[in-house]
């Protein structure tokens, strides 16, 4: 009999405890994540932080955390965390005790490998009691985004013909500057007048900054990227690493014309992560702030041909443009069709630079040995 009644005992306690710490284990939880970076190059190292709140006065014996990321996220191992990794995505899991009116603050470094745009919506959360006679899952909403630039290279890693290109487009600027065409902004040098000091940025820095004018015939550079491999290449790209090399290229080219304070906008022939028709293209304008639109159109790039190249082209000959422009055409090849667009491109005024990806390699490769 003796027995008998522990037994019920021990059933009521565990009973007890699974209805005390099981049936609310996730009221008054929350949880948060953002990145110290919401954008950042190939290769960089970033700190996703998490916070976990525990706001009620009961402890939780166990709560199992888990999330999707991409692959390409690169996770430091930790005690806490099993990565259970796929070829494009990784399950994390994370089993945390949370004491009465507590917080846990947790911080991963994370290496980002590939480019893209990368977003982490949701989390799910369980918990229970000690004996799991009770508990409780929920989806936390997230929406939390992450952009990954293609990687920038060193300007004794770009070819000797890209310094001759951005060398004539230097020499055709204008020495006298326009006063109606304002660029960004810069440090206050000796002899800048008053009437040209920006205020509220000067505020921000905690030092002085005046207008940066542009120049009256300032060149208009569009840097086009040809995501066809081969003249062969039908729909998916057959070889992503070369375009992932051009897309290193045309992001320095990009970074590079707009620290010389010059107007560049940027194209392509694949299909996008963001609004095909207005991503796409991106058209020529001045300033840090257009040129992280730029390497985020560059991020959006999806390794499937939307267009044929030469078709590109033609469509960019046929456009109104207000004035001539300089074309940067970074591809692996150059077909026939190709030829015959970039006459109607040079037809309408413009100037046409073909960096070929191939060559380029070559002469790499020839450096190296």
């Amino acid at each position: 009999m003796a027995i008998l009644w522990l037994l019920l005992a021990c059933g009521a306690v565990i009973t007890l405890q699974g209805y005390v710490l099981g049936k609310g284990s996730l009221k008054k939880i929350t949880y948060e994540r953002h990145f110290n970076s919401e954008s950042c190059y190939v290769g960089d190292r970033i700190e996703m932080v998490e916070v976990i709140e525990n706001a009620k006065p009961i402890p939780v014996p166990w709560l199992r955390l888990e999330a999707m990321m991409p692959s390409s996220l690169s996770f430091k191992r930790s005690k806490e965390t099993w990565i259970s990794k796929g070829d494009i995505y990784q399950n994390h899991t994370s089993l945390f005790t949370l004491p009465p009116r507590s917080r846990i603050t947790r911080t991963h470094q994370i290496q980002c490998r590939g480019r893209g745009i990368y977003q982490m919506d949701s989390a799910t959360m369980t918990s229970g009691d000690l004996f799991a006679l009770y508990f409780q899952t929920r989806q936390i909403k997230l929406s939390k985004r992450l952009v990954v630039y293609p990687a920038l290279l060193g300007e004794d890693e770009l070819p000797a013909s890209w310094r001759t290109w951005q060398g004539e487009l230097a020499v055709r600027r204008w020495i006298v500057e326009d006063p109606f065409l304002i660029t960004g902004i810069r440090n206050y040098a000796p002899g800048d007048s008053m009437n040209r000091i920006h205020w509220n940025a000067s505020a921000r820095a905690g030092e002085l900054q005046v207008h940066q004018n542009g120049y009256s015939a300032d060149p208009r550079a569009m840097i086009c990227l040809n995501i066809e491999v081969s003249e062969q290449m039908w729909n998916v790209v057959t070889r992503p690493e070369i375009v992932e090399s051009a897309l290193s290229y045309a992001a320095t080219c990009a970074a590079s014309l707009i620290h010389q304070g010059m107007a560049i906008g940027f194209g392509h022939n694949a299909h996008s992560l963001l609004d095909q028709e207005q991503l796409a293209r991106v058209e020529p304008d001045y300033g840090t702030p257009h040129l992280e639109a730029v390497l985020e159109a560059m991020s959006a790039l999806e390794m499937k041909s939307r267009l044929s190249f030469h078709e590109f082209l033609r469509i960019e000959a046929e456009r109104e443009h207000a004035q001539k422009m300089d074309y940067l055409l970074v591809t692996a090849h150059v077909s026939d069709l190709m030829k015959q667009s970039i006459v109607q491109l040079e037809m309408q005024g413009h100037r046409v630079m073909i960096a070929d990806m191939a060559a380029w390699k070559e002469e790499k490769y020839a450096q190296q040995g």
